[in-house]
């Protein structure tokens, strides 16, 4: 299972793991098999298991910095990033959320999503989009209904 290190107490020894499912998971630098690599927001692979107080992970692996960034199942090089932005457009109301193609890292939110009222003809709504273009010349859209628009641009502005 992948994960992110949301918080680390390096005096401690612990810290937590927030999954791909959105469960934080609690871990020991025991557990971790290159320690040296442990810092907060690090992606890590790791093995999920349940302890008395909840849930947990074993065998945890800290990836190396990574070069690349993964959004809705594309890998996209950091290096290659030209240019990025997020913009709103309008679309069609009756287009609805594609759930069965949907990325795993919204899943868990998607079965609480609630269409307001049966979309009227020709009603539009507003979707969040995020655009990335590489320096190949390559043009990657993304919208809200596949991404969390924000915390990828903050990911983004940090890289």
């Amino acid at each position: 299972m992948r994960g992110t290190i949301t918080t680390w107490f390096e005096d401690k020894g612990f810290g937590f793991i927030k999954d791909e499912n959105g469960e934080n998971r609690y871990f020991h630098v025991i557990k971790v098999s290159n320690p040296e690599l442990i810092r907060k927001d690090a992606t890590v692979t790791f093995e999920p298991t349940t302890n008395n107080k909840g849930p947990s992970a074993f065998s945890v692996k800290v990836d190396p910095e990574s070069k690349y960034i993964y959004i809705a199942g594309e890998r996209i090089k950091l290096t290659a990033i030209k240019s990025f932005l997020s913009f709103n457009e309008e679309v069609p109301a009756e287009v609805g959320i594609d759930k069965e193609n949907t990325v795993l890292s919204v899943g868990a939110l998607m079965h609480n999503i609630r269409p307001k009222a049966a979309p009227q003809p020709g009603e539009m709504r507003t979707v969040k989009k995020l655009v990335i273009t590489t320096f190949q010349g390559t043009t990657h859209i993304f919208s809200e209904d596949e991404i969390d628009i924000d915390a990828t641009m903050k990911m983004l502005q940090s890289k």
